[in-house]
């Protein structure tokens, strides 16, 4: 599929036959979502461009990820995708040339149906390629701080519950790793998109009126990166006081088995001794010596459950 976006006037239209391709006037945007071989040809040899195969736009060199070639702009990042399934990571590449934004993907994206929709509200904002990709990386850098602060609030709830409950329940743990590995995949693509701008924004080719722009976008996702460290430190924090949690039920479970043995001891120390086979302990030859020794194990542990209520040990 392929979408054709134009200026006209005030407006913004869009174009969906790329037959049209060569005949719109005041080109602004070409976005090629899972195109077909024909169709990335037409727009290739249409526009004077060459996009990059999916290998090369996955690729993490720096070399892959920015590079200038005959007064082209070519730049690849990664989005990420967070949902009811789980999160995924999915590469865009970006291609600036003569001011005409092209857009290559495979799969749909919220990101750009968003970008769209504030496209249509303020239209005159919008004046070449070079303010659709500004944007569209306003688009994503406000999903990426939604998605974090939607992590800080899962955050809160799980250390809400763990005051409230102050037990260790291992879905807890599971949530927090996966809040960890959300968070750390959030941190990696802005860093990644962070390394693309500073790339374009050294570029000669890229609009000198636009660079300031560009700067409080990257200035965005310093916030970001810093947002997902606070994040990180919550995470570590919440992952002790977990682990603290199962150190304390543990102590519980090892101090409640100590001392049940030692409440035991002595009834067993008496019960050894007057099961001894010899002839002259006391009261072995007496009907009453039964019950004597009994009261003598039950004595003795009553006693040393005394002492531990004294000493505060239970």
């Amino acid at each position: 599929m392929v979408r054709i976006f134009y200026k006209e006037g005030r407006l913004i239209k869009r174009e969906n036959d790329i037959r049209e391709l060569g005949k719109v006037k005041n080109l602004v945007w070409v976005d090629l979502q899972s195109p077909t071989a024909e169709e990335e040809e037409w727009v290739e040899n249409k526009c004077n461009i060459s996009f990059q195969t999916p290998q090369e736009i996955v690729e993490i060199e720096s070399s892959s990820r920015f590079f200038e070639q005959n007064e082209t702009i070519n730049a690849n990042s990664n989005f990420l995708k967070i949902d009811r399934d789980g999160y995924e990571t999915y590469p865009i590449s970006f291609i600036l040339h003569q001011n005409v934004l092209f857009t290559y993907r495979r799969g749909d994206s919220k990101t750009f149906a968003d970008t769209v929709k504030k496209m249509k509200v303020s239209p005159e904002g919008i004046q070449n390629g070079v303010d659709f990709m500004l944007l569209l990386l306003e688009t994503r850098i406000e999903a990426d701080a939604d998605s974090l602060e939607g992590i800080s609030r899962d955050i809160s709830a799980i250390s809400k519950d763990l005051t409230h409950e102050q037990k260790a329940r291992q879905e807890v743990l599971i949530r927090i790793s996966g809040l960890q590995e959300i968070t750390m995949m959030l941190r990696e693509t802005s860093i990644d998109k962070q390394r693309v701008l500073s790339g374009i924004l050294r570029s000669q080719y890229f609009p000198e009126d636009r660079k300031e722009h560009l700067r409080i976008i990257l200035k965005d996702i310093s916030s970001l990166l810093e947002y997902t460290t606070f994040n990180f430190e919550r995470l570590e924090y919440l992952q002790n006081t977990f682990m603290g949690l199962i150190n304390l039920e543990q102590s519980q479970v090892i101090k409640i088995f100590t001392v049940v043995t030692i409440i035991f001891m002595p009834p067993t120390l008496i019960a050894g001794i007057f099961g001894m086979n010899y002839d002259h302990i006391p009261s072995t030859g007496e009907p009453w010596g039964f019950w004597i020794s009994l009261l003598l194990m039950i004595l003795s542990s009553l006693v040393v459950l005394w002492f531990f209520r004294r000493k505060k040990w239970i």
